[in-house]
């Protein structure tokens, strides 16, 4: 897994490095596809969950803009100065999957949406600091929300986190936050050797959002913009070891 890991850093950090104001988010796509293939990775996001070509989602990577929360679909739009673009990418490599997730200022951002990128990756962070054996997933999902929360921000409570191994979506789910729902059914103990996909998504507005008709981008319903930043977090004896950092 920190192999796969390393891999999806350096798509996402290729990413980072093009990313600009003119550039279509397919033409970004591209540059991450061609950065995983080219190292044997195995992208997870086309075509899913069936795998069918012509089904599923259509994009190599998932590329999000401005109130596109996550999920959108790499196209003919062309970024813009002061847009925020949030790449999610997953991959498989020697049969175990990597998954992690920025979002990048194009130019310059109004300070209250380089605020919310802030506070985003301060709560990944948090989560990473809090991940220890034994402890329960939502005391470290409270101190996420908190954050967030506390800065005037609202978490994406319709999307969560989730385990990953030799499969991108594995049990169990990893939310953000914490609900009623989540307590009586969802929670758990946090064991040696879990690993999960921790991705706080961060809605500058409201938390409500809305499935597009292209039956995969979710936006914010009150168009205000969003962050999404995730890793691939291993559980170890001790605290926690982030497997997307490219170490």
């Amino acid at each position: 897994m920190r192999a796969a890991g390393r891999v999806v850093h350096r798509a996402l950090s290729r990413a980072k490095e093009f990313a600009r104001a003119g550039m279509t988010t397919l033409e970004l796509d591209r540059v991450v596809y061609d950065t995983y293939t080219s190292a044997g990775g195995q992208g997870l996001f086309k075509w899913y969950p069936t795998y069918e070509p012509g089904k599923g989602f259509p994009g190599n990577t998932c590329i999000s803009v401005n109130d596109e929360v996550v999920h959108g679909i790499p196209g003919d739009r062309v970024l813009k100065d002061g847009d925020v673009v949030s790449v999610d990418c997953g991959i498989r490599l020697g049969g175990y999957c990597g998954d992690s997730a920025v979002t990048i200022p194009i130019g310059t951002i109004a300070p209250e949406v380089q605020k919310l990128l802030r506070i985003t990756e301060e709560t990944l962070d948090i989560a990473i600091r809090e991940i220890r054996p034994g402890r329960r997933w939502s005391d470290v999902a409270k101190k996420m929300q908190e954050h967030v929360e506390n800065n005037g921000f609202s978490c994406v409570k319709e999307f969560v986190g989730h385990g990953i191994g030799t499969r991108m979506h594995e049990d169990p789910k990893v939310p953000n936050f914490v609900s009623g729902e989540f307590l009586k059914r969802g929670d758990f103990y946090l064991q040696p050797g879990m690993t999960l996909a921790v991705e706080p998504m961060v809605i500058l507005g409201n938390s409500d959002v809305v499935v597009l008709d292209d039956g995969w981008t979710v936006v914010t319903k009150d168009n205000t913009p969003a962050a999404h930043t995730e890793h691939t977090i291993a559980v170890t004896a001790t605290g926690s070891e982030v497997l997307t950092d490219g170490r």
